[in-house]
C-alpha cells in the first residue's frame, strides 16, 4: 500500500507595514479547484485580526480578497517575495 504525503507549509515573517513592524502568518493549502492558496493573517494596531488569501496568477502571488487596509495592499509584492522565498527553501 502506497502512502501519499503532502508537506504542510506554514511560516511567519515580520514586515514593516504602515510604519509598524507586523507579524504576517502564512499557511499553504489547496483550493476546491485543485490549485494552491496561501491563507495570510496579521493584526492591525487595535489587535483586530485581518485574514485574507493569496493565489498564484501569472507566476505572481496576488491577494484575492478585498476590501483590505491600504497598508496590506501596498505590501502585496513583499508578501509575494516572502512566499516565493519559503517555497524555494521548502523544496
Amino acid at each position: 500500500m502506497a502512502m501519499l504525503f503532502t508537506k504542510n507549509i506554514q511560516f511567519s515573517r515580520l514586515v514593516k507595514a504602515d510604519g509598524t513592524l507586523r507579524e504576517f502568518n502564512f499557511r499553504k493549502h489547496s483550493d476546491p479547484q485543485g490549485g494552491v492558496l496561501f491563507s495570510v493573517d496579521v493584526c492591525d494596531l487595535r489587535n483586530n485580526r485581518i485574514a485574507f488569501k493569496m493565489q498564484q496568477k501569472d507566476a505572481t502571488w496576488k491577494i484575492v480578497q478585498s476590501p483590505l487596509p491600504e497598508w496590506v495592499i501596498k505590501n502585496e509584492r513583499v508578501l509575494n517575495d516572502l512566499i516565493e522565498e519559503e517555497l524555494k527553501s521548502a523544496s
